[in-house]
């Protein structure tokens, strides 16, 4: 049975991108989120497998999505997304119970690695 995962990025073309990725690589993608708050309500809505998360988003950051979703679910499994020089934030991020992160811009086979060796 197919993954679903749910993707969060305030970038459009980042989460057609990583949507292009996934269904090519066989996992469904259960939804889609511009921001934290968005990322929040779906979580709920959808429960899916796995949520990509960008860190920097607007209203609420990708950090503070992943807590309050952990609070909400703390066996949810998240990988962070973020850019080049945010280490300071992708420990805080593993810190707060991510699973893994990816760094942008993404490679494909780094996509899928990450989300394979997380859920399967």
């Amino acid at each position: 049975m197919a993954k679903n995962i749910l993707i969060c990025d305030d970038a459009a073309f980042m989460r057609m991108m990583i949507k292009d990725i996934l269904t090519k690589n066989g996992y469904n993608v259960a939804g889609e989120a511009e921001n934290g708050v968005k990322a929040v309500e779906k979580f709920k809505e959808v429960s899916p497998d796995l949520v990509l998360m960008d860190i920097t988003m607007p209203e609420m950051d990708g950090i503070q999505a992943l807590k309050e979703i952990k609070k909400m679910e703390p066996g949810a499994l998240v990988i962070m997304c973020s850019a080049m020089g945010q280490q300071a934030m992708v420990i805080e991020s593993i810190q707060a119970g991510a699973k893994d992160f990816i760094v942008k811009p993404f490679q494909a086979e780094r996509v899928i690695e990450a989300v394979k060796k997380v859920v399967g």
